[in-house]
């Protein structure tokens, strides 16, 4: 089998993160300086540069920024996963996160749609938030 492209590569700082997403616990860094959150993981804050920074449990709510339903992707093991969305979410603390989207009918994908995360393989998606209700014209939200 060759290259995969869609599993992490743990390396020392990153390993809590991983190990944290494969029990279902999706971690961002707080910075103790200014307060804020930040996504994706780093060793000093990217907004007032200090080096106070913690992990901290998201509550693993976003809603939908953005996304793209992709057709085509021939890296391994993509190919025989399309068309999947990869998308943009806006986490409850602020950060924003590329992820993929699951779960859900392309067309009921909507800017702002209620998110929470799910756990596959160790990494963190995200799908529609249950209890949602019904979209327009009496059907089902999403799957």
């Amino acid at each position: 089998m060759g290259a995969r492209y869609d599993l992490p590569e743990a390396d020392a700082f990153t390993r809590t993160y991983w190990d944290a997403a494969a029990r279902g616990v999706l971690l961002l860094r707080h910075c103790g300086t200014c307060d804020r959150v930040h996504h994706y993981p780093r060793e000093f804050c990217p907004r007032c540069w200090s080096e106070d920074v913690s992990w901290s449990p998201a509550t693993g709510r976003a809603t939908l920024h953005t996304w793209s339903v992709v057709h085509r992707n021939d890296l391994p093991p993509f190919k025989d996963r399309t068309p999947y969305v990869a998308a943009v979410v806006d986490l409850a603390e602020g950060p924003r996160m590329m992820t993929e989207i699951v779960d859900c009918a392309h067309e009921d994908l909507r800017a702002g749609l209620e998110l929470e995360a799910v756990f596959l393989g160790g990494v963190p998606r995200f799908r529609p938030r249950r209890g949602q209700g019904r979209g327009g014209g009496g059907r089902r939200l999403c799957l």
